[in-house]
């Protein structure tokens, strides 16, 4: 007899009634790139020199293509593009980190409307053509921009310094013939070759909008990088360094968070320079082995021989010993006044009479000048940060130089090495070189920093 099965009550839902989650973010990917010594000292090459043409830079041209992957991978992490063409590589790079101080350094206003103006010109000259004919050229398109042009020894100064620019950059070169000529001479004898599929590398960040409709909203454009850590990348490989203490809040979470991990350590190792991290701030150090003369990694190296350079070094150890630490903009930041840094500069200028091996006469004898050519000098090099100070019942409003805690490791060398030191060919001091500042020496980290006090690494730091 067969059993009639009976029906079974449905089984219960053991699962617990849940909301649907959202899938988990995928971790980010590491960047790792390979370390490789030709392709880091092209990096740091390209950086400085965005510009190699055919017949000047063959050598360095054929490197570029045996590393171009590597290449490529790094400079895309900064938001930068790698033009490689058969006689031609232009890295076009981002605006300066601070343009308002690389204004102050550049070419003049002048000069950079010229620049521009040649280079409208040049669209329209054969591949051949007589300087003469450029400029022509050029002043018709300065007339229709409705530019004033005066034709005087000033406007004529810019023309040849432009032509210089664009002689540099291969785009319009000099044949035959002298350009210094044209100051004296409209018509001098002055051949030049104009390369037109250069000229459209000109401008970098050619941008969306229309420059002659909106100059300002164009100029905005091109500078703008929204992202904080393409912002800090770039920072720490196209400038000196970058200080806590003048960072928003998301360049100082990346600096804490990231720097280190996938997106900081990476990228100093591409371009084969080691990242120095303090609860100050933050550089990609250049090792001593990875440069060999001045200039090379940058216009402003820092120290190095002569007057404004060492004038900056005593005022450097002259910090340490008499400047204030409070209200600057962070722990280590050392301040004077304008007045201070004069009285402090006429001392020294006191000391170094002019003569042989003494300071400059004109600087000697001009303490204010001296004072703007440091203060040119450490502005460029990132060293420094102006502040106003608060004038006393008897004192006027006065400015107040706040020397970033990076300055530390160069104060005693302001009195330990004066300008005028010699060293023997030979010695061993005589074949070292020079600390490099635009990138620091990895040498600067041996020995007790200045201010050790605050250079501990801090705790928050993690590798993402």
């Amino acid at each position: 007899m067969s059993e009639t099965p009976r029906d079974e009550p449905p089984a219960p839902d053991l699962a617990p009634a849940t909301e649907a989650t959202p899938p988990a973010p995928r971790p980010r990917k590491a960047w790792r790139p390979e370390a490789d010594s030709e392709a880091a000292a092209l990096l740091r090459h390209l950086a400085a020199t965005p510009w190699l043409v055919g017949g000047r830079d063959d050598a360095t041209i054929a490197a570029v293509r045996r590393n171009e992957s590597a290449l490529r991978a790094a400079v895309a992490r900064l938001g930068w593009v790698l033009v490689i063409e058969r006689d031609l590589v232009r890295l076009r790079k981002s605006a300066p980190p601070r343009p308002a101080v690389w204004a102050q350094q550049g070419p003049s206003p002048a000069t950079c409307s010229w620049f521009f103006l040649l280079v409208a010109a040049a669209e329209s000259m054969p591949p051949r053509a007589a300087l003469g004919q450029l400029v022509t050229a050029a002043r018709t398109a300065a007339a229709e921009a409705a530019l004033p042009s005066r034709n005087d020894m000033a406007e004529r100064r810019a023309i040849v310094a432009a032509l210089r620019m664009l002689d540099e950059r291969g785009v319009v070169e000099r044949l035959d013939g002298d350009l210094d000529g044209y100051l004296h001479d409209e018509q001098a004898p002055v051949l030049l070759a104009v390369h037109h599929t250069r000229l459209a590398h000109v401008v970098a960040n050619p941008g969306t909008l229309d420059p002659a409709a909106d100059p300002q909203g164009w100029l905005e454009q091109a500078q703008r990088e929204p992202d904080a850590a393409r912002r800090m990348r770039r920072a720490l490989v196209d400038d000196t360094c970058v200080h806590t203490a003048l960072l928003d809040e998301a360049e100082a979470q990346w600096l804490s968070q990231r720097a280190r991990g996938d997106d900081g350590a990476p990228l100093a190792t591409a371009f084969g320079l080691v990242l120095e991290r303090r609860a100050e701030g933050a550089a990609f150090v250049v090792p001593d082995e990875a440069f060999r003369h001045f200039r090379e990694l940058g216009p402003m190296p820092f120290p190095m021989p002569g007057t404004v350079a060492h004038a900056a070094l005593l005022l450097l150890d002259h910090a340490t010993l008499h400047g204030i630490t409070g209200n600057g903009p962070g722990p280590g930041w050392r301040g004077l006044t304008q007045q201070q840094v004069v009285a402090a500069l006429t001392e020294f200028a006191d000391d170094n009479a002019s003569g042989k091996g003494g300071w400059g006469a004109e600087y000697s004898s001009d303490p204010l000048l001296l004072a703007a050519r440091v203060r040119d000098l450490l502005t460029g090099t990132n060293l420094i940060h102006f502040t106003s100070a608060e004038p006393s019942d008897s004192d006027t409003a006065d400015s107040m130089w706040w020397l970033a805690p990076t300055t530390g490791r160069w104060a005693k060398e302001g009195t330990a090495v004066p300008k005028t030191a010699r060293t023997r060919p030979g010695s061993t001091a005589a074949k070292r070189p020079p600390d490099r500042p635009h990138q620091r020496s990895a040498r600067m980290q041996e020995g007790p920093d200045l201010f050790s006090a605050l250079a501990a690494e801090p705790q928050e730091e993690r590798s993402s």
